[in-house]
């Protein structure tokens, strides 16, 4: 396989790694927040889909494996400072899309209010239904 230039220049951590904001392209919601190791940025531009490293697994994870909660890229964006990676993706699976592990549409459902996090997004499927 050929040196890829571009990733080259992002600069990763001390572990390899690179933020991942996952934004969705119709509504601009920011679905959720993830890391990528250069593998994984890779395969996300090659596959036109998300794959995201895993830190407490130590491995990558192609969003959806298990939920079938896939996100199709549709754009790869990194920002001026080159060390925050931007995805702009259709979560597909469930309508409407399910980003969060908990369920809900996005990883983003808590508000801070009166000194207290207050959820403000519905569960839209059960965790327990979505994996096994």
């Amino acid at each position: 396989m050929r040196p890829m230039k571009w990733l080259n220049e992002v600069k990763w951590d001390a572990q390899g790694l690179v933020p991942v904001i996952a934004q969705e392209q119709g509504t601009g919601d920011v679905l959720m927040f993830a890391w990528m190791n250069r593998e994984a940025l890779q395969k996300t531009a090659e596959l036109g889909r998300a794959v995201y490293f895993s830190r407490s697994r130590k491995k990558l994870w192609f969003k959806g494996e298990e939920s079938g909660h896939v996100q199709t890229v549709h754009s790869i964006r990194v920002d001026c400072d080159q060390d925050v990676i931007l995805l702009t993706v259709t979560q597909q699976g469930h309508q409407p899309g399910i980003a969060c592990h908990t369920g809900r549409h996005s990883c983003f459902f808590s508000v801070l209010r009166g000194g207290v996090w207050q959820a403000t997004e519905p569960v839209l499927k059960d965790p327990q239904t979505i994996y096994k």
